[in-house]
């Protein structure tokens, strides 16, 4: 059984992810048959649970799939809910993609900024927000978000790759094809090359629907 996990990056575009709420491609099942239907959610929330997003085309940069060597844009109608209802294309292991545009929120205290970057690891950012000479209240944050999410179509064979995504995360096992005793190998990627030590939170569902961070 495929245990469904959320990895959250912490690094967005310009800034971090204004507030404590991952965002996520939520398939309806990880598993179709070739020439089934793929349908897909767009989340924002926590602990896996969080309201669907229609298809709305402004407020994204990139919606893609891929499959081996094709990459092609998701088709979709505004207003699509949920934001995916695709006819599986051939067989193998089926990424989505998706890059938001820019989002802005507005801070009116230092503190609940501070908070939120020193949990994701990012302490640094309150030293440059300081040389730049920043406000410490009344001030606005630029975000953007990004996701993938693999589907096994079929036998689920392929690999995962780097799209080309500001920040990302490549699996490099399949989870469809691979053994998953000790877990799943990720490299993270930021503006195309390694980043190490840097830090993710994972989040897995299991079965009875509890989940662990």
């Amino acid at each position: 059984m495929i245990r469904s996990l959320i990895l959250a990056l912490p690094l967005a575009c310009i800034a971090f992810a204004a507030k404590a709420h991952e965002f996520w491609i939520d398939p309806e099942t990880h598993q179709v048959a070739p020439g089934g239907t793929i349908i897909a959610s767009l989340r924002v929330g926590q602990n896996y649970e969080g309201s669907g997003y229609a298809f709305l085309p402004p407020r994204f940069r990139r919606f893609d799939f891929a499959v081996g060597d094709t990459v092609a844009p998701v088709d979709g109608t505004i207003g699509d809910r949920p934001a995916v209802t695709m006819e599986a294309p051939g067989e193998g292991l089926l990424v989505l993609i998706h890059e938001t545009t820019d989002q802005i929120v507005a801070y009116t205290e230092l503190e609940k900024f501070e908070s939120f970057v020193t949990h994701k690891d990012a302490a640094w950012t309150m030293e440059s927000h300081a040389e730049n000479g920043f406000p410490t209240d009344r001030f606005r944050e630029v975000y953007s978000r990004y996701a993938k999410s693999l589907i096994g179509v079929g036998h689920g064979a392929g690999d995962d790759q780097a799209f080309g995504l500001e920040t990302e995360i490549v699996a490099l096992e399949n989870p469809y094809t691979d053994e998953m005793v000790d877990g799943i190998d990720v490299e993270l990627r930021y503006q195309g090359q390694p980043r190490s030590d840097a830090q993710i939170e994972v989040f897995e569902k299991a079965a009875d629907g509890s989940v662990t961070i």
